[in-house]
Parts: structure tokens; C-alpha cells; sequence
């Protein structure tokens, strides 16, 4: 058990950075689809920034993960329910001011009602499990 307290805190100041960002904050989520508010695009922009920097470094320098394990990128294959699947994201995000990321932080700053989120969230992934093997390719 102790071997996930990285995990966990991690977790916690990754929750600590998206409150003190505002970024859980459906108000915030709602001024980027309405394209009223820079805010969450550059958060994102930033994300995407860092993620591409770290993904560089990782590759050049053939960094380990925590379990010394090697780091390998595969190339994903292109599907047309990955644009269904976006949409529906999207929409789902745009409606409950939430995503899967900020949906435990929203839940630890009091935001109970977002518990409809999770569980909305689980029983659709529950349901794409059941529906995949028939789902467009």
C-alpha cells in the first residue's frame, strides 16, 4: 500500500493546482465554449506545450518510468468513432461544466452534485464496453 502514496499525493497536488487555477470551475468551462475568455485555452495551450516538450525529452533522453520500466509511444490507428466519441465528449463537457481530470478535484471542493458526472461518466464507459466490438472501426 505504501508503494501508491506517490500516486496519491501527486494526485492531491495535481487536485491543489487545478482548484488554485480555477480550472474545475464550471464557470470557467462555460466561458471557453462560449469563447467569452482566454483562461482555459491557455491552460490547455500550456498542457499541450508541456506535454510535447516532456514527450521530446523523454524520447531523447530514453527516460524510465517510477518502476524503471521503458517509455515506449505507439502510433494510434485512426478511427471514425474517435470523432463521434469527441463530439459526444465535448458536448457532455460543455453541458456538466466537468471532465474527467477536474471531476475528482470538483468532488473534494464540496461540488457534490458533479457526482452525477462521475457516475454518468462510469456508466458510459460501462456501456461503450459493452457496445465496442460493435461500434464503427
Amino acid at each position: 500500500m505504501l508503494k501508491y502514496l506517490k500516486y496519491l499525493l501527486v494526485g492531491i497536488f495535481f487536485g491543489i493546482v487545478f482548484v488554485k487555477a480555477e480550472i474545475i470551475s464550471w464557470f470557467r468551462i462555460q466561458e471557453m465554449f462560449r469563447l467569452q475568455s482566454f483562461h482555459m485555452f491557455g491552460v490547455i495551450g500550456t498542457a499541450v506545450v508541456v506535454g510535447m516538450i516532456s514527450i521530446f525529452i523523454i524520447k531523447k533522453l530514453k527516460l524510465k518510468s517510477i518502476e524503471n520500466e521503458t517509455i515506449t509511444f505507439e502510433n494510434k490507428q485512426f478511427s471514425k468513432g474517435q470523432i463521434f466519441g469527441g463530439l459526444i465528449f465535448g458536448i457532455g463537457w460543455a453541458i456538466t461544466g466537468a471532465c474527467p481530470g477536474p471531476l475528482f478535484a470538483q468532488i473534494g471542493s464540496g461540488f457534490l452534485v458533479v457526482l452525477v458526472t462521475l457516475l454518468s461518466a462510469i456508466t458510459g464507459t460501462w456501456v461503450y464496453g459493452l457496445l465496442r466490438e460493435r461500434l464503427p472501426h
